[in-house]
């Protein structure tokens, strides 16, 4: 989705997460699909040697609560296991208690990659009171 898809720029936005760096990220966006062929959200991921951010992870709000958001999220872990990463991190100002439940703990910045602390995310795009969870990619 480069340039960025309007549809995913409105779904971030409408989600509260930022865009400002989407067109200059080197990570692969993702639109995702229902069986029907209906758009329910989108996701994206930045891969770091063996490290992955995964990013951008919203569900369409007529398509929330039937488990989407954590089929996506799996999703994005599995292409990161494929790309030969190792450790899949985010930041999250707000769904803590929804990553939890697919395996991600909380972790200090100072145990953080730094090319993970080094993103925009990170540095600039995210609050410096937004948790950065991490789990395996591993499935």
């Amino acid at each position: 989705m480069n340039p960025v898809d309007v549809d995913f720029e409105a779904a971030l936005l409408a989600a509260a997460l930022p865009t400002d760096d989407l067109t200059q990220s080197t990570g692969k966006f993702f639109r995702f699909s229902d069986r029907q062929g209906h758009p329910v959200g989108y996701g994206g991921i930045e891969l770091y040697g063996k490290d992955a951010l995964l990013r951008s992870i919203a569900v369409l709000p007529t398509a929330q609560r039937h488990g989407h958001g954590a089929a996506i999220t799996r999703l994005l872990l599995r292409y990161a296991d494929i790309r030969g990463a190792e450790a899949g991190y985010l930041l999250t100002t707000d769904a803590v208690p929804f990553f939890s439940k697919l395996g991600f703990k909380s972790v200090e910045r100072s145990a953080v990659p730094a090319d993970i602390l080094g993103t925009p995310q990170a540095c600039d795009l995210c609050p410096a009171s937004a948790s950065i969870l991490t789990r395996s990619v591993s499935l």
